[in-house]
């Protein structure tokens, strides 16, 4: 196994794990509270429910933003496949390298619903101008901290009815470990390497 394959093969990893549990989901699950599993008693549950826009449902402002969304998913998937191309090229830390795989898997994983699911699940908006690049995304996983109406004095978000933790699916677990990673360890991932090593006989001359 090349070092390219081994890392591209993790993307593909979270791309199948994703897309087998929101199968599961899809066709074994009731969406809503009605087809909601307890999985650690109140706290952690599965619950099925579909996400035609962006993270913690919002849109963007136009018959159109859909269509915008996902194309701009599509060339940033593309975006990030290049750069861990890249990265595995220059040799970087395989942690750095972990990471970024991890987030393309993810990347691609949610693109697939927003192009495919119109069409193949049905699952696109009753308004959506055309199924394809409309599918919704399928989210599960649900951590039951808090959930009802915001104030409206809240910009943006104010008035709408939402959880204080996002419903989420396995993509978005893995872009976030990924991303989250990636900033806890930065200076590490990020170190120089091709700043020059200092020598012994360098140190002899300069003492």
């Amino acid at each position: 196994m090349t070092k390219y394959q081994k890392y591209f093969l993790i993307s593909i990893a979270v791309i199948v794990l994703d897309q087998v549990v929101k199968m599961l989901v899809h066709f074994n699950m009731d969406m809503g509270v009605q087809g909601q599993i307890q999985l650690i008693g109140e706290f952690f549950k599965l619950h099925y429910l579909t996400n035609p826009g962006m993270a913690f449902g919002m849109k963007l402002g136009t018959v159109y933003g859909k269509l915008i969304l996902t194309i701009f998913r599509l060339f940033a998937m593309v975006g990030i496949g290049y750069y861990l191309y890249m990265l595995i090229k220059k040799n970087v830390h395989p942690g750095l390298l972990l990471c970024v795989a991890l987030i393309l898997g993810g990347a691609v994983g949610n693109v697939i619903d927003s192009t495919f699911y119109g069409v193949l699940l049905d699952n696109a908006p009753y308004d959506a101008p055309l199924p394809w690049f409309y599918g919704q995304v399928i989210d599960m996983f649900y951590i039951d901290i808090w959930e009802g109406k915001l104030p409206d004095w809240i910009p943006i978000l104010g008035g709408n009815y939402m959880s204080l933790w996002p419903v989420f699916n396995v993509a978005d677990s893995s872009i976030f470990i990924g991303v989250f990673t990636i900033l806890i360890f930065q200076k590490k991932f990020f170190k120089h390497s091709d700043e020059p090593e200092t020598t012994i006989e360098q140190e002899t001359i300069k003492a």
